[in-house]
């Protein structure tokens, strides 16, 4: 599940980590250190102003917050992980505190999911709430943590909890994105479509919620009603990566490989987006030249992310190495150390995937399990008979 914009203290950039303390030393001289940014990108320049009003007073909780804010936002429209590094720079006097104010236990436990760091992410969110209970931000972002973890009945009291705390189609999207990933699929899609037409809400609330809804369509295998939904979120927000990434699935996944190239081709700075983005050209056949660049610039950032020790990539990885590797042990080992960690359906989608082409059959009884405990169903599955390149 993915949050609104318009709760900016809890965007959970899922996938993204700030780069590790102790610095990596390059191999040789080839090895790229950093993608620079625009120089004159706007946020960029915001995010150096502000950070320039920090290094002069470090202990500034409005100043700290405001930065890392802006951080988190960068690393989210950028798709550059070390912005989530600057974020956590910036609460460096309450990081490890027990008793740190509300705004940096907020955004420190965001910090901490996007590290995949989960446990670490709940207990700050607990500890705020054990504080204030009405924090309707920190259950909102409690409840998309324990999604992400697959602890549905508690992802479901909290979105329950939001109800005439937040507008109906906040709380009603909430427990969509929880119900949506079980047997009750059919019911939320019903009220979060219905919920759409009776409230707008804000244009960051409403992409959210179209996002949503167009997961649970895909997975019931409604191509065009995903498609319609995708559609119309991308007219409110036309550069939000999640949504992205869930629209050129969608193409792939319908043979419709040349639309999705189109439509990535502009994003190739965010890793998940361009390794989509190279999976469409596999399958195209065209522009060789082209898919022989980007897949090696894909393959350079995921190298960047081991060396710097991060872990939060093992979905991505799994799904690289299957379908552009056709190395399907490597895929179904990350697939599983990522399953072990977060459920999404996407997660489980890869597991199955891998574990099929790999004739794991420990790794598909997993999947399976995990299908029977929650009454998901998912349509694509029926397409995971291998890799999706």
């Amino acid at each position: 599940m993915i949050l609104p914009l318009a709760f900016a203290t809890a965007l959970l950039m899922g996938g993204l980590a700030p780069a590790a303390a102790v610095p990596a030393v390059p191999a040789s001289d080839d090895v790229v250190l950093e993608r620079l940014p625009e120089a004159r990108d706007p946020p960029i320049l915001a995010l150096k102003r502000s950070r320039a009003l920090l290094r002069a007073a470090p202990q500034d909780l409005r100043i700290a917050t405001a930065h890392a804010r802006r951080a988190i936002d960068a690393a989210r429209a950028t798709g550059d992980p070390r912005y989530l590094g600057q974020a956590q720079a910036a609460l460096a006097p309450w990081w490890s505190a027990a008793d740190a104010p509300a705004p940096a236990l907020l955004l420190r436990a965001t910090i901490k999911q996007s590290q995949h760091d989960f446990d670490g992410a709940l207990a700050d969110l607990d500890r705020l709430l054990e504080r204030a209970p009405a924090d309707v931000q920190a259950r909102l972002t409690r409840a998309t943590v324990l999604g992400v973890v697959g602890r549905h009945d508690g992802a479901r009291a909290d979105c329950e909890r939001l109800a005439g705390a937040v507008p109906p189609l906040v709380a009603i999207a909430c427990s969509a994105s929880i119900d949506g990933v079980t047997s009750r699929a059919a019911a939320a899609e019903a009220a979060l479509v219905t919920a759409l037409a009776r409230d707008a809400g804000s244009p960051a609330v409403r992409v959210w919620a179209l996002t949503i809804a167009g997961e649970i369509a895909a997975r019931r295998g409604d191509v065009a009603g995903a498609e319609a939904r995708f559609r119309d979120a991308l007219a409110l927000d036309p550069a939000d990566a999640y949504l992205l990434g869930a629209f050129a699935d969608l193409m792939i996944d319908a043979g419709r490989a040349a639309e999705a190239v189109r439509l990535l081709d502009p994003h190739r700075r965010h890793d998940a987006l361009l390794l989509r983005l190279v999976i469409a050209q596999a399958r195209l056949g065209a522009l060789p030249g082209r898919h022989a660049a980007d897949r090696a610039e894909l393959a350079a950032r995921f190298e960047a992310t081991r060396r710097r020790g991060d872990t939060v990539h093992r979905r991505e990885e799994a799904r690289y190495a299957l379908a552009l590797e056709g190395d399907a042990a490597r895929a179904v080992g990350l697939a599983r150390a990522n399953f072990a960690v977060q459920k999404e359906p996407s997660d489980l989608r890869v597991l199955v995937e891998a574990a099929r082409a790999a004739d794991d059959a420990r790794a598909l009884a997993t999947a399976q399990e995990w299908l029977a405990s929650t009454g998901l169903r998912d349509a694509r599955l029926d397409l995971a008979g291998g890799s999706r390149s």
